[in-house]
């Protein structure tokens, strides 16, 4: 079976932030909150470097190792959900996350931020609310991917620096990019970090 994943080639991001503006504006996402953010790395100096950044839904992912209360948990496409009623809004599931994806939708004092939100990669939510009702909609957000649609935010990627799906798919795009630049762009190639030859 197909996992969704998220990746982002940094070569070709140009810190547009129209994937934040889709995620915000698909999901209706609450002031405060950035389910995607872009991220410059060097900015201003030689090397400088965006890169589109969101939860990663990762394939053993540490925020639904540590959650107490089992509220986050990856489904059988590789996306990693969370059910807000169960939630008790620790926090922990932030601070165990390497990308920041969880994030407290109100700045307060224990118990009073709220429940955690994070991105849904636009499948909806991990409660029991039917998939595409308006329900969802509220607590969770868009459910494209119920429609067989792509997150908005890869969608909406215009250098289509950012990619969403199937994570094999991902990986071939992603190695034929590298190898058509060469090495002088300052990519890492396939072939020297892993010796081995890419069918183009």
């Amino acid at each position: 079976m197909a996992r969704m994943k998220f990746l982002c080639d940094a070569d070709r991001c140009i810190d547009c932030n129209a994937c934040v503006t889709a995620c915000k504006n698909e999901n209706e996402v609450p002031w405060g909150i950035n389910r995607r953010r872009v991220v410059t790395i060097n900015d201003g100096k030689p090397g400088e470097r965006s890169v589109s950044m969101a939860c990663m839904h990762c394939t053993d992912p540490p925020c639904a190792a540590v959650c107490p209360v089992s509220c986050i948990y990856p489904t059988e496409d590789g996306i990693v959900l969370h059910d807000k009623d169960i939630c008790i809004g620790c926090g922990y599931c932030f601070y165990a996350c390497p990308f920041g994806a969880p994030q407290y939708p109100q700045v307060g004092n224990f118990g009073s931020r709220g429940k955690m939100d994070k991105c849904t990669y636009c499948a909806g939510g991990g409660g029991d609310e039917t998939a595409g009702s308006a329900a969802e909609f509220a607590k969770y957000g868009s459910n494209r991917f119920g429609e067989g649609k792509l997150p908005l935010c890869a969608e909406m990627c215009s250098t289509k620096s950012l990619l969403a799906g199937d994570g094999d798919i991902i990986a071939q795009i992603y190695k034929e990019r590298v190898l058509k630049r060469g090495y002088g762009s300052g990519a890492w190639g396939w072939l020297t970090a892993y010796h081995e030859g890419i069918e183009v």
